[in-house]
């Protein structure tokens, strides 16, 4: 905390992060005797590279690399990123203090007529900024054709009304936290088109000797979220995957148990590996189902399917 005592929230500028940095602001505010809240927008590398694919970029924390630095240097005092953003190994001195309650993890498709993706015309253009997106786009629809789309969500549904696109994939979660839900055009079920890792959930970081900050965020964190994000990146972790890599997974809670599925897929949609485990609802657990199910999808063949995607997109990058 800083030495006026007021809570320095740093977080990108962008409507959806700021939308989710004032989220936490009133979490904390609702807190008896809470400490005042400011909030410091800081752009990333993500923001300033928004020709480029960032598939095709080396690298990953694209958008939360300079926040989590301006935390470790003291210019603030909690970090707020969309969690699957953030990396499975945090920079030493930061730690994950809080998670906030879930929202929807499945992503949307988002059409210029309302039309599903199954009923899309035949070569429909459809626009992502995913790797995990385009493959999954390509095992359900090959015919498509998958164009890139970089911006924030309101310039993405502006460039489908334009007519650069006749669909595109958004998370559902951005889509309803900026009161644009009436523009789904179909919920893609998570059996067929798996979520990003951590999807829906927001992640807030703070240096792990700050006590008094962590106290305040301690009460924000969701247990649920903690459950089902905990397996997701311990897969993610084991697979030594990042943004990069086709890989969807979700972890659900039901009563004391937590079931983990994944989904490893080739780019071209013509190859994909499943998993799926269940472990009672404890992070020990939740940590160790990660890390089996990964281990199983190693198992059937999911190195190699990720080692001759890297070597594909290395001859494909600029």
């Amino acid at each position: 905390m800083s030495r006026a005592g007021t809570l320095r929230i740093g977080t990108r500028a962008s409507a959806l992060a700021l939308w989710q940095a004032r989220e936490v602001a009133a979490r904390i505010a609702a807190q008896p005797d809470a400490p005042a809240v400011e909030l410091v927008h800081i752009r990333t590398s993500g923001d300033q590279q928004s020709e480029l694919p960032l598939w095709q970029t080396r690298g990953q924390a694209f958008f939360t690399r300079e926040i989590d630095r301006a935390l470790l240097d003291g210019e603030v005092d909690v970090a707020v990123h969309s969690l699957k953003d953030l990396p499975t190994q945090l920079d030493a001195g930061l730690a994950l203090a809080a998670l906030l309650p879930r929202a929807d993890p499945r992503d949307v498709l988002v059409s210029r007529t309302g039309t599903a993706l199954a009923a899309l015309p035949a070569r429909a253009r459809i626009g992502t900024s995913s790797l995990r997106r385009r493959a999954f786009l390509a095992r359900l629809r090959p015919d498509a054709t998958l164009l890139e789309l970089r911006g924030n969500v309101p310039t993405r549904i502006e460039r489908l009304q334009r007519g650069e696109y006749d669909a595109i994939v958004l998370a559902a979660a951005g889509l309803a936290r900026l009161g644009l839900a009436q523009h789904a055009s179909e919920y893609l079920p998570p059996e067929s088109f798996p979520p990003a890792v951590s999807q829906g959930v927001i992640g807030v970081c703070a240096r792990s000797a700050d006590e008094a900050t962590r106290r305040w965020l301690a009460a924000l964190d969701a247990s649920d979220a903690r459950l089902a994000a905990s397996a997701e990146r311990a897969l993610l972790r084991h697979l030594e995957g990042g943004c990069q890599v086709p890989l969807g997974a979700l972890a659900t809670v039901q009563g004391d148990m937590l079931t983990l599925n994944a989904c490893v897929c080739a780019l071209d949609g013509t190859r994909h590996l499943s998993a799926r485990g269940e472990a009672r609802a404890t992070c020990a657990e939740a940590e160790a189902l990660g890390v089996r199910v990964a281990e199983e999808l190693l198992t059937r063949g999911a190195a190699e399917l990720m080692a001759s995607e890297r070597q594909a997109r290395a001859v494909e990058a600029p």
